[in-house]
């Protein structure tokens, strides 16, 4: 990653000479000016991520410089400083857009840390301007979203299905869009112009579920009081979609695998077949080979569907897409409610992150609509998402063992729920039930700087 560039903007030399060399040791790269003057020109020339400014100097004082650059660069964030520091000054310039307000001599600790969570904050902005223009470029097939290495995958092996009529076994977790999938071969295949139709064994009661395939004539049933057609029928020239097909009546399947090979159907009631042209998907939760040998799902049945089988990966195995469905969804909901968030901030996301999505994309869906409702407007904050989300988990990353001494080991805890929070001391200190000041005096306390 490139080096943040900070603008130091101090008209005494040493002072400035002194803080350029610890801030260049600290990985930053360094562009030093004296007046108010310079800086302005040095925004206009060079990309500048932060700037420190100096509260008096030769031909501004920092307040008109502020009030200057504030419109002009809205997104850059300034730490003035001051040897001359009152309350009034620092709640001018804060209402003027500085971040934040440091006296002199400085803490230097104090402004690592602050320079720390400024950064934090432009990179994820970068990142979530990436994410944006992301989303923009249509990311995915048509309603999968996904760049990561297995969806990739999965986009290809739609494509190549599309352009068959042969059956395909789509397994999958519930939860990761097997539906989606399903939707996508139709709509870039032959059938796109036709119907689908979607059926959920699971859903249906069972002694329904044979009327709701095959159909049935008027009187054929206790309530039937009208002649209905069956899925079979009504995707016609279409798609029909086999849902949660292990979970299909095992006395219905011989009659649900006759239909497959034959292209007939007939209706409860009805002593005619009706012929039918479909492309047929199915999809199951379970191991299909384990269904199978549990007596669930008929081996006939199973290899007439399994011309092809798709697998869709949990969620957890394409971490990398979590950022960009959790910003799909963020648009998503913006629409439906009239909100206007930006996404999840740096602490939601390492939360989002952290977690395993045993529900998967479903969840996680879930999870975007509640945080986007609660939020209603900027950034969603780590109070936005459940509770059992903001949870850490016991003992996660942390390398304990016997030799370990007591502060060894709770300094080991407080930099993992740093890393928890994205490095945020305030959230951190909240979950491990102290102050910030006693939580910043145990970090100095132990040996070395605190892990990346």
């Amino acid at each position: 990653m490139a080096k943040e560039r900070i603008l130091l903007v101090e008209d005494e030399k040493l002072i400035r000479w002194s803080l350029a060399n610890r801030l260049t040791k600290e990985g930053y790269a360094v562009a030093e000016v004296d007046r108010g003057s310079d800086a302005l020109k040095a925004l206009e020339e060079q990309e500048i991520d932060l700037i420190l400014l100096d509260y008096r100097l030769p031909d501004m004082d920092g307040l008109q410089l502020l009030k200057i650059v504030g419109p002009k660069f809205r997104d850059l964030p300034v730490i003035m400083m001051t040897a001359h520091g009152t309350i009034d000054t620092a709640v001018e310039a804060l209402k003027r857009g500085a971040r934040d307000f440091l006296t002199k001599p400085l803490d230097y600790p104090k402004l690592k840390e602050v320079l720390d969570e400024l950064v934090a904050e432009a990179r994820h902005r970068e990142a979530q301007h990436h994410l944006e223009e992301t989303l923009a470029k249509g990311p995915g097939l048509g309603a999968l979203v996904g760049g990561s290495r297995p969806m990739r995958d999965l986009f290809r092996t739609i494509k190549v299905l599309a352009n068959s009529d042969a059956a395909a076994l789509i397994t999958g977790e519930s939860g990761t869009g097997k539906e989606l999938v399903a939707r996508a071969i139709h709509d870039l295949g032959s059938h796109a112009g036709g119907p689908f139709i979607a059926v959920n064994a699971a859903a249906i009661p069972e002694g329904l579920v044979e009327s709701e395939l095959f159909g049935h004539e008027r009187g054929a049933f206790t309530g039937a009081v009208a002649s209905r057609a069956g899925c079979f029928e009504m995707a016609d020239n279409g798609t029909l979609f086999l849902d949660e097909v292990a979970e299909m009546p095992v006395s219905l399947q011989p009659k649900i695998l006759r239909a497959l090979e034959t292209g007939t159907v007939r209706r409860l009631g009805s002593s005619q077949e009706s012929s039918f042209a479909v492309r047929v998907l199915a999809a199951t939760n379970r191991d299909p080979e384990e269904a199978v040998r549990e007596g669930r799902l008929r081996a006939d049945l199973f290899y007439r569907l399994n011309v092809f089988t798709v697998f869709l990966p949990p969620l957890r195995d394409r971490a990398e897409d979590l950022p960009l469905l959790a910003q799909h969804f963020v648009g998503q909901f913006n629409r439906r409610h009239g909100t206007t968030v930006e996404g999840p901030g740096p602490v939601a996301l390492e939360l989002l992150r952290g977690y395993r999505w045993p529900g998967n994309v479903r969840e996680l869906r879930n999870v975007m609509e509640r945080a986007v409702i609660l939020a209603g407007a900027g950034w969603i904050e780590a109070a936005h998402l459940p509770p059992y989300l903001r949870k850490p988990s016991a003992g996660a990353g942390l390398d304990l063992h016997p030799g370990l001494t007591l502060a060894e080991a709770e300094r080991l805890l407080i930099i993992e729920t740093l890393k928890a929070t994205g490095r945020n001391k305030a959230e951190a200190a909240r979950r491990l039930g102290v102050d910030v000041k006693t939580l910043r005096k145990k970090l100095r306390s132990g040996e070395g700087d605190l892990p990346e």
